[in-house]
Order: C-alpha cells, then sequence, then structure tokens
C-alpha cells in the first residue's frame, strides 16, 4: 500500500485534480490528495500527498509560496490572464526602472480582490461558475503578504517582463499582475506561471508525471514517494526514549517534556519511526497530528 508525498512537476492543461486522479491510478489508492492548487495554464511544483501522508495535506497548505510569472503589459482580460477575453488593449512602452519602482508598492503585506475566475465560493456558489454566466458579484479584499517581487534580469522597455514572486498562502498572482498593470495605467495580465517552491520543495525535488508511469511500469512506484516526515524538515526532532512514552503517544496521552523549549517537533520512537507532529508549551508534549499506522 502507497504512502508518502510525491512532487510533481504539473505539465500545462492539466488541473491539479487531474493529476490527483492520474496518480489515484497509477498508484491504486483513493487517498490521494495535493497541497496548493494551481491553474490549468501554470506549470511546476504541486506537492501530493498519498496514502496516510494526507493528513499531512492541511500542514502544506498554509507554506509560502515562489513563483516566476510573466507579466504581459497593454492587455486586460476577463480572466487576468492571457488565456481570458480581452477587455482592453492599450500602448504600454514601460522601463524596467519605472516598472521596479512600481513593483515596491506591491511588496509586504497588501489586499487583494479575489479575481472572478477563482474557485472561492460566495453564497455557495462558486465565482467562477457566475463568471461564466456573466456576473459579477461584489468581492471584499482578502489580507495576503508579498515577501518578494522582483523584475528577472532588466529588460529594455517594453511590454512582457518576468518576475519573481514570493508570497503567502492565498495569493492570487494573476490578480497580482492586472493590479501591477493598473497601477502603471496601461493595464495587465498574466501570461504565463511556473511554481518554483510550495511546502518546503523545489523543482529539484519534482518528477514528471510521464517518469512516475514509467517507475510503476517497472514497479518501482513507491521509490519516488517521499516519508510523510520529509514535510517538517525544518523542524527540531524528538526521540522518544521508552515503550512507556512511545505508548502515552499512540493513545494521545500528554507527555511531561522538562528539557525541550516551547515549540512545534517531529516525534520518534525508538526505532525511528515517526510517529507524529508535537507541540511543547509549558514542559508539555501534547500531539497536534499522528502519523503512525494503527
Amino acid at each position: 500500500m502507497a504512502n508518502g508525498i510525491i512532487i510533481i512537476d504539473k505539465p500545462a492543461g492539466w488541473t491539479s485534480m487531474d493529476v490527483c486522479a492520474k496518480l489515484r491510478g497509477m498508484f491504486r489508492e483513493k487517498r490521494v490528495g495535493h497541497a496548493g492548487t494551481l491553474d490549468p495554464m501554470a506549470t511546476g511544483v504541486l506537492p501530493v500527498f498519498i496514502g496516510r501522508a494526507t493528513r499531512a495535506v492541511e500542514f502544506a497548505a498554509d507554506s509560502d509560496k515562489e513563483y516566476i510569472t510573466g507579466l504581459k503589459l497593454g492587455v486586460v482580460t476577463n480572466t487576468q490572464d492571457t488565456t481570458g477575453e480581452v477587455l482592453e488593449e492599450r500602448p504600454a512602452d514601460v522601463s524596467g526602472e519605472r516598472l521596479r519602482q512600481v513593483l515596491e508598492g506591491f511588496t509586504g503585506d497588501i489586499e487583494q480582490v479575489p479575481p472572478m475566475y477563482s474557485a472561492i465560493k460566495i453564497n455557495g456558489k462558486k465565482l467562477y461558475e457566475l463568471a461564466r454566466k456573466g456576473k459579477e458579484v461584489e468581492r471584499k479584499p482578502r489580507p495576503v503578504t508579498i515577501h518578494a517581487l522582483e523584475l528577472e534580469g532588466w529588460p529594455d522597455a517594453g511590454e512582457d517582463f518576468t518576475l519573481r514572486v514570493v508570497c503567502s498562502k492565498g495569493t492570487y498572482v494573476r490578480t497580482l499582475c492586472h493590479d501591477v498593470g493598473q497601477a502603471l495605467g496601461c493595464g495587465g495580465c498574466m501570461s504565463s506561471l511556473r511554481r518554483v517552491k510550495a511546502a518546503g520543495f523545489t523543482l529539484a525535488d519534482s518528477v514528471t508525471l510521464e517518469a512516475v508511469q514509467a517507475a510503476v511500469d517497472r514497479g518501482e512506484g513507491e521509490s519516488l514517494l517521499l516519508p510523510v516526515d520529509a514535510l517538517f524538515a525544518g523542524l527540531p526532532v524528538l526521540v522518544l526514549k521508552t515503550a512507556a512514552a512511545e505508548k502515552k503517544i499512540r493513545n494521545g496521552a500528554a507527555l511531561t517534556a522538562c528539557a525541550l523549549p516551547d515549540g512545534d517537533y517531529r516525534v520518534y520512537g525508538a526505532d525511528r519511526t515517526f510517529l507524529a507532529l508535537g507541540r511543547v508549551v509549558g514542559k508539555t508534549l501534547t500531539t497536534i497530528k499522528n502519523f503512525f499506522e494503527v
């Protein structure tokens, strides 16, 4: 039975759920989920959780993301990217220096109005379903954080630029492109999107669907799966030294942890089996989520 995390380099034209469906068939495992939806036009890092590892999806979804995106100035579309219907076209001959100045105003804590072509629900209806019917509803701005927003390279004046974006969960890069275009006065939209980092995983950790299929055909598919504790690699390790302590953790009981500072830990049994994500507060260790096999 397959259990673990696989980092897929999502191809263009696939939805994130298409990828999960494909892997569900490859690994013959019903429990498959992803962290951080990518639009069909986007490519890049898509962490997929298989089997018991799906218990960790909630921790991956809250992570920061990093993207390389194309910004096309002078064009406004109904989807805020180049796949949509063109609403406006204006002359654009923006210098790199001018663009860099505007980007500075979008760095840090900002607010975004979610695009109509998104899966956000208002009154039980997904926005993109309303948008496809030609309807538009009021959306409240949402706070997001842009940790870094950089112009890649230093192109001559023009309308096509490449940006590096490091941002918080919930950020719409296409809305960012649209808003930057509005701030420049010429309009803009997203022309490409490649996610290069999510949940601490990078493109270097990723594999293509073709590579996964080839491995599965050889009977080696599970060799591509990362252990679930790889998601928490940045946290300190706590190894339980006694069977009694391990039994308490397995039963969901708290443990005394006098020598440990407050914080989150990867909790392992004496045999180095990953048991749980734990939290120490006031010299007491409690379980946030367990990951052992019952």
